[in-house]
């Protein structure tokens, strides 16, 4: 049985590939799910590709709500991810941390990891068109995110030396409870290898759709569990590397490692219920990939309630632009001239430059082209 989904295989039966001819993919066949689950997934992928696209064409307007969301959410991001990772720091502490301008050394642990984490996320923001999902580059991000860490600073930048166990606090004596066992550390390095080939070569022929693409890469680093220590935080940062590179970028302007915080328990759930089966060939990962795409439906809404509440608080005007609005109030229809002429303290190239911006903010309307256009107020103004 094959799923399609607007050209992408999105469930694939591995007896296909046996009749086929086709040697078995050891990733794929975790996708074999069954009627129901497959039903789930297409129907919470066609919701979060519609988003996508309504979203790019919202992202193009660059306005000011944009600015203030983004920082917002990777304040609240950077935090939450910490916080899952076991590191104390509020959002009021990153939020402090950053407005010192570079000026304050971090001293904690969770302040210097927070620090590290934001400039990472930012990095990530600027420049992710360059940015391989490689070996090395992860690497790299991995020990961006611990540069201030005066503590743990041999213990970045390179796979972990010795196998690894997860494991949660269960009994308030302090006593643990294993959780996934990990990769042997002799494997981690084939394993991260096998896993970014197959990851990278699906993104590229685009056979299967990026999300289960992601969701699946992101499942396996965490098993994997590659690297010593902030085996976590990284792969939030990957995740939102991945989405960026496929075109969701509403991932910027919301905190997806605020809701995993916020259901940590269902999390680490989902997690060890595909490890149980590991390397097994009744391996699945369906209950992570529905809880990753429902986090993904979950983070859309609240981006969409988010936007709609801050721009109903009324757009921000500094006094030279209140100005101009008030004066096209008074006396619209008015002509850039008829604005120079009773505010001539302001530039023309300014003027220009504000009549865009209000355009933008939904303030104004230009009606006409070029020396005969003219400006009136929207209607709602």
């Amino acid at each position: 049985m094959i799923w399609i989904y607007f050209g992408y295989f999105v469930i694939l039966n591995p007896f296909y590939w046996i009749y086929y001819g086709y040697n078995m993919d050891k990733f794929i066949q975790k996708l074999d799910f069954d009627l129901v689950t497959t039903q789930e997934v297409l129907m919470l992928i066609g919701l979060i590709d519609r988003y996508k696209g309504k979203w790019n064409a919202i992202e193009k307007e660059e306005n000011r709500y944009l600015i203030e969301m983004r920082r917002r959410s990777h304040i609240e991001g950077t935090g939450s991810s910490l916080r899952l990772d076991g590191y104390s720091i509020t959002n009021s502490e990153i939020q402090n941390l950053l407005s010192s301008g570079g000026n304050t050394f971090p001293k904690s642990s969770g302040q210097q990891n927070a620090k590290g984490y934001y400039e990472a996320l930012e990095l990530i923001q600027n420049q992710y068109t360059r940015i391989e999902l490689s070996g090395s580059y992860i690497k790299k991000l991995h020990q961006l995110i611990f540069k201030y860490n005066t503590k743990d600073n041999d213990k970045t930048g390179g796979y972990r030396p010795d196998s690894s166990i997860v494991s949660a606090k269960k009994y308030p004596e302090g006593r643990q409870r294993s959780v996934i066992v990990t990769a042997n550390s002799d494997s981690v390095s084939g394993e991260m290898n096998e896993l970014l080939e197959w990851t990278n070569s699906q993104l590229r022929t685009a056979k299967v759709h990026p999300l289960i693409v992601i969701a699946s890469f992101i499942y396996e680093f965490l098993i994997i569990h590659p690297f010593e220590m902030g085996n976590g935080v990284l792969s939030r940062l990957l995740t939102t590397l991945c989405f960026l590179k496929n075109d969701y970028g509403f991932i910027l302007y919301v905190s997806l490692e605020k809701m995993y915080e916020e259901y940590k328990k269902s999390y680490n759930e989902v997690l060890i219920s595909g490890e149980r089966n590991r390397e097994k060939v009744n391996e699945r990962f369906d209950q992570w990939l529905l809880f990753f795409l429902k986090g993904i439906r979950d983070i859309i809404e609240k981006l969409e309630h988010g936007y709609v509440a801050l721009k109903s608080r009324g757009r921000y005007l500094n006094g030279r632009q209140k100005e101009i609005k008030d004066f096209i109030a008074k006396n619209q229809p008015v002509k850039i001239s008829d604005i120079t002429k009773e505010l001539p303290t302001i530039r023309r190239s300014t003027l220009k430059k504000d009549l865009q911006y209000l355009r933008a903010e939904q303030v104004l309307t230009m009606i006409g082209k070029g020396k005969g256009s003219i400006y009136i107020l929207k209607d709602n103004h």
